[in-house]
């Protein structure tokens, strides 16, 4: 069983930037996947961001690139997205998610995750 918490999310203006964390405990993530995912009020949960934690390897929606970054944290075994250059359009809850099939999963399909945490509400006003 893994564990995962989300933190950091709030309220900031348009062009601002958040961090937003996700601790894992429970298992260590070396051989597993971190992915980030988003779902806005009637909207259907979308793939933000992911990371293969063995390789690094990481992978980004499209209308984020250039302004998100994940990394991975060995030490804490914690995954991190950093938010910049904030729009309305990202607010929404972020989920993150880990699979144990870290080395082959399609990061971007949300069925792949075995593990979800609860959400932080990431809010930017215009």
């Amino acid at each position: 069983q893994v564990q995962l918490v989300e933190s950091g999310g709030g309220l900031v203006q348009a062009g601002g930037s958040l961090r937003l964390d996700c601790a894992a405990s429970g298992r260590t993530l070396n051989t597993y996947a971190v992915g980030w995912f988003r779902q806005a009020p009637g909207k259907e949960r979308e793939f933000v961001s992911g990371i293969r934690w063995s390789t690094g390897y990481t992978e980004y929606a499209e209308f984020v690139k250039g302004r998100f970054t994940i990394s991975r944290d060995t030490a804490k075994n914690a995954v991190y997205l950093q938010m910049n250059s904030l729009k309305p359009e990202d607010t929404a809850v972020y989920y993150c998610a880990v699979s144990q099939r870290g080395a082959w999963i399609v990061l971007g399909t949300p069925d792949g995750y075995d593990y979800w945490g609860r959400g932080t509400q990431v809010t930017v006003s215009s």
